[in-house]
């Protein structure tokens, strides 16, 4: 069975969608999302960027959020396979 590519969450282009992976170990960050539902397994679809670039808006389990390139780095996602 070959394994889906993993990349970082800021590297999702606007539309395309991946599978959570890994959250960021910075504690407060990573219970925060966590308690919207981001937890390994989670769909999240990368929806749109602010007109400067940062932050980008990501859409999962029915929640719209927008999170800085900085904190997005550290999460990561498999994106092969994806519809």
């Amino acid at each position: 069975m070959k394994q889906s590519p993993l990349i970082t969450l800021d590297e999702l282009d606007i539309g395309q969608s991946g599978l959570v992976c890994s959250l960021p170990h910075k504690a407060e960050l990573k219970r925060r999302l966590m308690a919207l539902g981001m937890i390994a397994g989670t769909r999240i679809t990368a929806v749109n960027k602010s007109p400067c670039g940062d932050p980008t808006a990501y859409f999962f389990r029915g929640a719209l959020i927008a999170l800085r390139r900085k904190d997005a780095k550290n999460i990561t996602v498999a994106v092969s396979g994806i519809q």
